[in-house]
């Protein structure tokens, strides 16, 4: 009996028509796998299954996961990127680099002329230095705002629309920020997450109507880990009113 496996028109394009063959008959098929996104067994004989490309710029790991968590899909990260997808994969624990910055997203619901809309809040864990250079300034805003972010005096209107940027979704979770790819290819994840985050209900539900999210960031220490929304909302304003905010709204890659 044939595995129940998904191979993607752009998955089969990257892995060839032979390699995509012996998949879905099951020759080269694993008998069984830990999901890429949720991190739990799965059988491509008992449970569809999707499969998931990795391809860094010099190399290219084939993974697998359950068809409820993602789509079959091609995911373009840096070649740094895949060797942590790598370990991820193999079970391995990831420990960070020291005084490696990581990107801190929090999820939470922002009203703005009285209507509710999805946010993203992103702020580092330390500095953002600008790629080649050996200085301890942050560069964190200027950078985005480079890539076409806007800085936010205040949140009394929503942030104009990001073209190809975009936010990753799948099954009522979180997966990815992506990029357009500097090659003028499929976009690239600028965030991804290591486990896909839950959101709620509600904010699935206003990123479904809207069908896109905004994203805010401010440099480290700016936001914190706010524990409600009431809260989150005055670390913005704070922020804004400081310059210490850049916005976007970013379309939805994927379903609510």
């Amino acid at each position: 009996m044939p595995p129940m496996l998904d191979v993607s028109d752009e998955v089969r394009a990257e892995i060839g028509d032979e390699e995509a063959d012996r998949l879905l008959t099951g020759e080269s098929a694993p008998g069984g796998y830990d999901c890429t996104s949720c991190r739990t067994p799965g059988d491509p004989r008992q449970e569809r299954t999707s499969t998931v490309l990795f391809i860094g710029d010099e190399t290219a790991v084939l993974a697998f996961a359950h068809a409820t968590c993602l789509p079959s899909q091609v995911v373009k990260v840096t070649e740094e990127q895949l060797q942590g997808a790598v370990k991820y994969i193999a079970g391995d624990t990831l420990e960070p680099e020291p005084q490696q910055a990581v990107l801190g997203v929090t999820s939470g619901l922002v009203l703005i002329s009285g209507e509710l809309h999805p946010a993203l809040v992103v702020e580092p864990t330390a500095p953002i230095a600008r790629p080649g250079t050996t200085t301890t300034g942050d560069d964190f805003l200027p950078l985005l705002v480079e890539q076409g972010f806007a800085p936010v005096p205040d949140l009394s209107a929503v942030p104009p629309v990001l073209h190809g940027w975009s936010v990753l979704l799948a099954v009522g979770q979180l997966h990815a920020v992506l990029q357009p790819s500097a090659s003028g290819g499929r976009p690239v994840a600028w965030w991804q997450a290591h486990h896909p985050l839950q959101v709620t209900d509600g904010w699935r539900t206003a990123a479904g109507k809207h069908q896109q999210v905004l994203m805010f960031a401010a440099p480290v220490g700016s936001i914190g880990r706010q524990p409600r929304e009431d809260l989150l909302r005055e670390a913005l304003d704070k922020a804004a009113a400081e310059g210490r905010l850049v916005a976007a709204a970013l379309p939805l890659a994927g379903a609510a």
